[in-house]
């Protein structure tokens, strides 16, 4: 069974068709790339897997659950999470905390335990912290873990932005241009990163990138959109020398 399928998925504002018939399927542990020109609907993409818009038509299957229309809380639950291509943390919380806030849907404790500072808010809330911790140390933040997000350097922001969502502990990780702002030393480490996620803990990965050596460096199979269709998809030395891709990039 694929991890995600998605099936002839599109929406419509008014009168503006943004994504038409995106069809695309990831297998577990896969690294699957989506690229092309600016405005060609890749964050809408992201926006409809997550819930923040609901697709006019088509579905979303994840792992072989229908999952097209739900919130973006439910959509999290089941096992979604994504990055921004602007980074959205928690600035004035520390970099623990920016963690340990994605765990509170894998550690529950009422308002009430909260409130009281009852034995079941002291329980969930240790094992809050070394679970986050161990998420830290993933990608050597654990030093850092009383800093504030803000204080961070923007390298280790990214970092951070994706350990929280790896904290939601989900199927399909979706990076929303990760390499966004880093020099070619930081994208290096990135990819190493990225690689090391999908093996580490075992999920499947869609990345929005306009890097194409990182994009080419990992991916293992790529879909180009333009104007909300796709163009192209396959393999990714193949898909970027397709002449369709290269006429939606710099013209014909």
């Amino acid at each position: 069974m694929s991890m995600l399928e998605i099936k002839n998925l599109g929406i419509s504002f008014g009168g503006l068709r943004a994504v038409d018939n995106f069809e695309i399927t990831i297998e577990k542990k896969q690294l699957y790339g989506l690229i092309g020109p600016n405005g060609a609907g890749k964050t809408t993409i992201f926006n409809l897997l997550t819930g923040v818009y609901t697709p006019t038509d088509g579905k979303i299957i994840l792992d072989g659950k229908d999952i097209t229309g739900k919130t973006p809380e439910e959509i999290n639950e089941e096992g979604i999470a994504r990055t921004f291509q602007n980074i959205r943390l928690f600035d004035k919380m520390t970099v623990l905390d920016n963690v340990k806030n994605a765990l509170h849907s894998r550690v529950k404790y009422s308002m009430l335990d909260g409130m009281l500072r009852t034995p079941k808010y002291f329980k969930a809330e240790k094992q809050m912290d070394e679970m986050a911790m161990e998420i830290l140390a993933v990608f050597g933040l654990e030093k850092l873990c009383n800093y504030k997000a803000a204080s961070l350097p923007y390298g280790m922001q990214r970092k951070l932005e994706i350990a929280r969502a790896l904290a939601t502990d989900p199927k399909l990780l979706l990076l929303d241009e990760p390499a966004a702002g880093m020099n070619p030393t930081e994208t290096q480490e990135l990819m190493d990163m990225i690689r090391f996620i999908r093996d580490k803990f075992e999920i499947s990965i869609l990345l929005i990138e306009h890097d194409m050596n990182l994009v080419l460096g990992i991916c293992e199979e790529l879909v180009v959109l333009d104007y909300g269709k796709i163009i192209a998809k396959g393999e990714p030395l193949e898909v970027v020398n397709n002449k369709k891709v290269i006429a939606a990039y710099i013209g014909e």
